[in-house]
């Protein structure tokens, strides 16, 4: 049965449907593209959207489909692990959207890690919002193999999107320079306010509120990790710095991380469980963010939502996401004495976690950020309806000028980026 929502004979009035492709599927519990997902999605359900989640399910066997929180799921089956699996869910998802979807469905993407298989969509006729990540290719980690082929979806998914979504101005500038400006928009990461959340969880990991410091994230080099630790670890300051990642030994670089730390830095470990890592950002006396890449940091954004004060690695797209009165370093001597000189300031403190709850408010609220998303995703299908008017055999045409632009939560127009 197709899971496309009827029709009304009547009125001749059909409720929109975006199926949201990309994710390992809702309810989120893995990573940032999957809480959009869930959040994005239940939003667009209260505005009066139909929403259809693509998710990804161990085993093999027939797609099936349920529903969770009024959203529909479309389960797809999946026996291989890692890179190999992904893609594979992927092209099954898109097979059964040109199988199912309606003539004016619209999908979202979250990612083109697959961007080949957009392609498809694209010569359906389909309307398809792409969130291009943040520039992953780049990503030095992935070694060079790896490097090439997500550039290379990178780039087919860029000519085929309809609209592109970056989650960063800089991150906008580059999909502008590479696929026009006119289809590409700027939309951050969003996050739920944190309110009095219970001290149980810090009691229980053997801390006390507001006397540690957070710093959560993947320990590798590009999140500045061995430089923080090394700051920190350069004095006695009566304050822990409470590690969330996941430490191996066989890692020569965590070897170091762990070498370099003092007996006032704490690893805790990976903790995925939300309720304890939202009680330990809101208890915390700061949050210290080491990112030098990658458009909008989710955990940026819900460290902000938690009211912590930030000290964060000087860059262009922290700079954005925290403000003009977070703190910045450069290095491990300028962090010591960033920290030397904060840490010890409750009056600077209480500034600076006023204004990211401030900037959060105004700015990365799922709400806000569920709003922009609906923007895009209609002007999107209104420029597919446009296209495949003007040109029913081919489907598609140059693009036309917009007078609408979907703008940023920081009033950033998407036809001028900032760096």
């Amino acid at each position: 049965m197709p899971t496309t929502p009827s029709t009304s004979a009547a009125t001749s009035v059909r409720r929109p449907v975006v199926r949201i492709l990309g994710t390992h599927g809702v309810p989120a519990a893995y990573g940032g593209f999957e809480t959009a997902a869930e959040n994005v999605g239940l939003y667009l359900l209260e505005q009066g959207w139909d929403v259809i989640v693509y998710c990804q399910i161990p085993g093999s066997g027939p797609i099936t489909t349920d529903s969770w929180r009024g959203l529909t799921r479309v389960r797809v089956p999946q026996n291989r692990e890692g890179w190999l699996g992904t893609a594979a869910f992927d092209l099954d998802c898109i097979r059964h959207v040109k199988r199912v979807a309606g003539p004016d469905d619209i999908c979202l993407t979250f990612g083109y890690n697959t961007g080949i298989f957009n392609v498809s969509q694209r010569l359906r006729g389909m309307a398809n919002v792409i969130n291009m990540d943040g520039m992953e290719w780049t990503r030095r980690r992935w070694g060079l193999a790896r490097q090439a082929i997500l550039l290379a979806n990178e780039r087919v998914a860029g000519l085929v999107g309809t609209l592109l979504i970056g989650d960063h101005p800089h991150i906008s500038k580059y999909l502008s320079r590479h696929f026009g400006r006119r289809r590409v928009v700027t939309i951050a990461y969003g996050a739920h306010p944190v309110v009095n959340p219970p001290v149980q969880p810090v009691l229980d990991l053997g801390l006390e509120p507001g006397t540690y410091v957070t710093m959560i994230c993947r320990l590798i080099p590009e999140n500045s990790v061995l430089e923080i630790i090394q700051a920190w670890s350069q004095r006695d300051r009566g304050l822990q710095l409470v590690v969330l990642g996941s430490l191996e030994d066989d890692d020569s670089y965590h070897r170091q991380v762990r070498a370099a730390a003092s007996h006032e830095v704490v690893f805790a470990g990976a903790i995925y469980t939300p309720e304890i890592v939202t009680a330990l950002r809101y208890h915390a006396l700061a949050y210290l963010h080491g990112h030098t890449v990658g458009g909008t940091n989710p955990s940026l954004v819900e460290a902000m939502a938690a009211g912590n004060p930030v000290i964060a690695h000087n860059n262009v797209f922290n700079r954005f996401v925290a403000g003009p009165d977070a703190a910045y370093f450069d290095g491990v001597a300028d962090l010591v004495a960033t920290l030397d000189s904060i840490l010890t300031d409750p009056a600077r403190l209480s500034d600076m976690r006023s204004a990211s709850l401030t900037r959060f408010q105004e700015n990365y609220t799922w709400e806000h950020i569920g709003e922009l998303y609906e923007q895009a995703l209609r002007r999107a299908g209104t420029l597919t309806r446009n296209r495949v008017r003007r040109h029913p055999k081919r489907g598609r045409s140059s693009e036309p000028d917009y007078d609408a632009h979907v703008r940023h939560p920081d009033g950033v127009n998407n036809d001028k980026t900032n760096d």
